[in-house]
């Protein structure tokens, strides 16, 4: 049957399996080209009388890669990856006039994240794909992205992620009857004894402040040290939270005293929670939380207002706990944990 061109006029014969060059409009062959296209795809005769130029049509619009405008497909967790160049708006310089830290000589944002133990590389890309991700206070939702780890600032949820190597950040339990110090003239039990093979290697060491020799549980250690600087800091109001034996039954109405305030001899102290938790036999067992970082301020605190300090136990400093730690072990704060005390303070 003899095939008809666009305007209804009957065309010529084709023979199967082949097309002609004089009938651009045609449908193509089976197993051929359309006609008009030579074999590198160009248009090539003219069509037919009568016929529509199909090369002048518009063609479809091909989707945008990521170096044009359009953003990565975040919702649908489709993120395409650049294995060769860094992302389209980075530079080749460290910084910029409120701009995050990129540099195209860096180091990936996903294998930092999964260096630091954050996510498995995969499980880092869908993090920055969801836009839970930022580089120096701006969200990345491009993959690729390159970064000093020296220098960007990177965060998870909010919570910083600690990439330097280097940085140490320790919890113990510091039984009683040692000394908070690295070394003691007296030959007195210390938390140096504890962490001497750590000097002995070269690291360097930092108590975050301190705890009576009476005194036991969590004392944090570091060699970060504007982490310790403000976290002694008063104005950083980091708490602290001990349960103290104390001698006497306390009257629950003792919460609302220590709440107001109470003056001691360098100064008034007040407490930022106080709960009883049992009474038995003359004797209270009480958790106190607050800030104040003044020495022996627990036992000075509870010896003023008359209940004195059989026995005090630290158990957090803000959200990092003591936990189930056995008294003179050492275990290293985790992600999580380390965030959260950079969290507090402003870093």
């Amino acid at each position: 049957m003899a095939s008809a061109s666009r305007d209804g006029t009957p065309g010529p014969r084709k023979r199967a399996g082949r097309s002609t060059s004089s009938s651009a409009g045609g449908q193509p062959a089976r197993g051929g080209r359309k006609s008009g296209q030579s074999k590198s795809g160009k248009a090539g005769s003219q069509p037919a009388k009568g016929g529509k130029n199909w090369s002048d049509a518009p063609k479809p619009a091909k989707k945008t890669h990521r170096k044009g405008t359009s953003k990565p497909d975040v919702a649908s967790g489709k993120v395409r990856l650049n294995n060769a160049r860094p992302a389209r708006h980075q530079s080749s310089e460290i910084g910029g006039d409120g701009g995050a830290s990129y540099t195209a000589d860096g180091v990936r944002l996903q294998k930092v994240l999964a260096q630091a133990g954050v996510a498995s590389r995969r499980g880092a890309e869908e993090l920055i794909a969801a836009g839970r991700v930022s580089v120096d206070g701006e969200i990345v939702i491009e993959q690729g992205l390159r970064i000093d780890p020296n220098t960007a600032v990177v965060r998870v949820d909010g919570a910083r992620v600690i990439i330097d190597e280097a940085k140490q950040y320790l919890a113990l339990n510091k039984p009683r009857g040692w000394q908070s110090t690295m070394a003691d003239d007296q030959g007195r039990p210390c938390i140096g004894d504890i962490i001497a093979e750590r000097v002995m290697a070269g690291q360097r060491m930092f108590h975050v402040g301190r705890l009576d020799a009476d005194t036991e549980g969590l004392l944090l250690l570091t060699n970060d040290g504007e982490l310790a600087h403000r976290l002694m800091h008063p104005s950083y109001e980091v708490p602290k939270t001990y349960m103290a034996t104390v001698k006497g039954e306390v009257p629950r109405t003792l919460a609302r005293t220590l709440r107001a305030g109470v003056e001691l001899d360098d100064g008034p102290v007040k407490v930022d929670s106080f709960t009883i938790v049992d009474v038995n036999n003359g004797a209270s067992l009480v958790e106190i939380v607050l800030h104040e970082g003044r020495n022996r301020i627990v036992r000075r605190l509870m010896e003023q207002v008359g209940f004195p300090v059989r026995r005090l136990l630290r158990t957090h400093v803000g959200e990092v706990a003591l936990g189930d730690q056995r008294p003179g072990s050492l275990r290293v704060l985790g992600r999580d944990e380390i965030g959260g005390l950079y969290k507090a303070v402003g870093l």
